[in-house]
């Protein structure tokens, strides 16, 4: 290192750290393992996206669901149906 590279380290280590994170980046994106491993995280991202709303769309399924079962509760206890037993048959003698 020049004395000037460790100057401007000393004067800024931010823009140096943030200098070298672009470096380490850029050579990343070079590599073909580091592009599939980037490629596979992005899918597994979209697809614990696409989870997240089926799961949203089911919370409110579930929601109407236990409003529909409560009104047919209700309705049930409500109007009790009065059943017509057949007369029993005379007993024979």
């Amino acid at each position: 290192m020049s004395g000037k590279n460790v100057a401007s380290m000393s004067r800024n280590p931010i823009a140096q750290l943030q200098s070298l994170g672009e470096d380490v980046l850029e050579k990343a994106s070079q590599n073909p393992r580091t592009a599939r491993l980037v490629q596979g995280a992005n899918q597994a991202k979209n697809r614990l996206d696409d989870l997240t709303k089926r799961v949203r769309g089911l919370e409110a399924m579930e929601k109407r669901l236990a409003e529909l079962e409560r009104r047919v509760k209700k309705l049930e206890t409500k109007k009790p149906t009065p059943r017509k037993t057949p007369p029993s048959p005379p007993p024979s003698a």
